[in-house]
């Protein structure tokens, strides 16, 4: 399950995989079977039928589209064993009442696939820590353990200007 605050970046993502997993499948001269969906506000009702009949491997959604989904009888059911949930973007929801609403949404999935490996991303998350919190939740009243990674870093540059003429200050026409 793939969480995303925007269905615009939801559509990017689908596209994303979807168009490599075709390249693979054209490499590997077959199909590979892995289906990809997302769910959103704009999903039709012959899209929702089509997932139950045949469930995703990897779902998109938004993290409204996911609530109703873990509300839903038959679409819940397809839920118990997910192994991954990523949000995106998950400084954009941490604060406020979507987060609310996700964070509540994690544990009602966390209970259905115990075995779920939450992750979140974010390239301007501050505090980490704090952030962590929000993706792997408490247990018993302590933190569940969690592993944060850090992958900012600064790029070693190599600048030079170059310039047509010798001195761009005292041009002469």
């Amino acid at each position: 399950v793939y969480v995303s605050p925007l269905k615009a970046l939801s559509e990017d993502i689908k596209h994303n995989l979807v168009e490599p997993l075709k390249e693979m499948e054209k490499l590997a001269g077959k199909k590979l079977g892995v289906r990809v969906s997302s769910r959103t506000g704009d999903t039709t009702a012959s899209e929702k039928a089509k997932m139950l009949k045949s469930p995703p491997h990897i779902l998109i959604t938004t993290p409204e589209s996911l609530a109703i989904m873990l509300s839903s009888e038959k679409f819940s059911l397809l839920l118990h064993n997910v192994e991954w949930f990523i949000c995106d973007e998950v400084h954009a929801l941490a604060e406020g009442k979507r987060g609310v609403h996700m964070s509540l949404s994690i544990e009602r999935l966390g209970r259905i696939s115990p075995h779920m490996t939450r992750i979140g991303l974010s390239a301007t998350i501050a505090p980490l820590e704090e952030i962590a919190k929000f993706v792997v939740g408490y247990e018993n009243g302590n933190l569940r353990p969690c592993r944060i990674v850090d992958v900012q870093f600064i790029k070693n540059m190599d600048l030079k200007v170059l310039s047509p003429v010798p001195d761009l200050i005292n041009i002469e026409h």
